[in-house]
């Protein structure tokens, strides 16, 4: 069980997360505003935040992006906005996981309870950590100083996008399935669909590819999954 902070402006909705959450057998800080959120986040040793992003005050993107400057928490977004481009943004800034709203209760909580154990416990897809560094097809990554260069640049990537970058690099040469990816990245249990992945490879090649339209690297296996080219 974790602490979560939950931020919603919407009372009666919050009050029905508040109620759900505890049932689940955590303990709760709810607020309705960014501001309180980041007050909240200063103050206590949250397992999770619950965040939604149309919130007066600070809004959820600024709070999302404020939080990410000093921890790796795992947040889950709830929002209204079901565009691609809004989904983008949120996993962008660092969040783990979407949910849109109206959302079924069973796949929040499943959601909830997927994001708090990833947050517990390493990843099915991490490796043991150590100095040493990762380089394929001019791509070199740095995994204990969480850095990488792309043909001696250097990239700044958002947490998921290293991690799904560094399992393509260790599996270089082979196709991985969607399905091997999510759970080596977001873990067996996740519960969303693939449009989290999708997102992902789209903002990784924008970083890793000469012409991300085109990708030479990160190319697709058509019917089965990815595949990071060892050359």
């Amino acid at each position: 069980m974790a602490m979560v902070l939950l931020v919603e402006d919407d009372d009666t909705l919050r009050e029905t997360l508040v109620y759900l959450l505890r049932r689940e057998g955590h303990e709760v800080h709810a607020v309705a505003d960014g501001q309180a959120a980041l007050d909240a986040f200063s103050q206590h040793p949250f397992g999770m935040i619950l965040l939604d992003l149309m919130i007066p005050v600070i809004d959820g993107v600024e709070v999302c992006r404020q939080v990410r400057k000093t921890s790796t928490v795992p947040i889950i977004m709830v929002t209204a906005k079901n565009t691609e481009a809004d989904i983008v943004l949120g996993l962008e800034l660092g969040a783990d996981d979407y949910i849109t709203k109206p959302f079924s209760t069973p796949e929040l909580l499943a959601r909830i309870r997927s994001a708090i154990r990833r947050g517990q416990t390493p990843e099915s897809g991490d490796t043991a950590k150590n100095d040493d560094t990762i380089e394929v097809a001019g791509i070199t990554m740095d995994v204990e100083r969480h850095r990488v260069s792309v043909d001696g640049r250097g990239v700044t990537l958002a947490l998921k996008e290293f991690e799904l970058l560094e399992v393509l690099m260790e599996n270089a040469g082979r196709v991985l399935t969607r399905r091997q990816l999510l759970n080596r990245v977001w873990g067996s249990d996740y519960f969303g669909d693939t449009k989290t992945l999708d997102v992902h490879v789209r903002r990784l090649r924008a970083k890793i590819e000469q012409d991300p339209t085109s990708p030479t690297r990160l190319v697709t296996v058509r019917g089965l999954g990815y595949r990071l080219e060892e050359s």
